[in-house]
């Protein structure tokens, strides 16, 4: 599996965990971090669209934003074809997405969700798998509007 991660300034603490924690205790092969490199102000804008850029082009399977809040950087990486962004905030939300709405890429906000559930979270999106049927035929519905 191939990630790609961001943050912003308010996400780069997080992501820098997040990072770590997707190579040395998941496994994952290829996380490739999108920036920024230090905590200085960014506008989250940007890397949330080379992160979603990057998963829209087939080159990630995943991609992983984490700003301040994750309402921002998900309403940016939705504007790119062929993402389904999701700001989840629990186990709940996080499962929901990819089960159910084949989200593709995950948002975080890193000045409002801990360490320790940011980690659950990130495992569950990663290991949930995209549910055929009637969910299928309705994000079917829901990528046919980018068309």
């Amino acid at each position: 599996m191939k990630i790609a991660i961001a943050s912003d300034h308010g996400g780069f603490r997080l992501k820098t965990i997040l990072k770590q924690y997707l190579i040395t205790e998941l496994g994952i092969d290829i996380v490739d971090d999108f920036g920024p490199y230090d905590s200085q102000s960014v506008d989250y804008p940007d890397f949330a669209m080379l992160v979603a850029q990057a998963v829209s082009n087939g080159s990630y399977d995943i991609g992983v934003m984490l700003d301040g809040v994750g309402i921002g950087s998900t309403m940016v990486a939705n504007k790119i074809k062929g993402i389904r962004c999701a700001n989840c905030w629990d186990l709940f939300t996080a499962n929901n997405a990819r089960e159910h709405n084949h989200a593709n890429m995950l948002c975080i906000g890193g000045q409002i969700i801990g360490d320790t559930m940011a980690k659950e979270i990130i495992k569950t999106f990663i290991n949930v798998q995209p549910a055929p049927g009637r969910h299928a035929n309705r994000v079917s519905k829901i990528m046919s509007i980018e068309k």
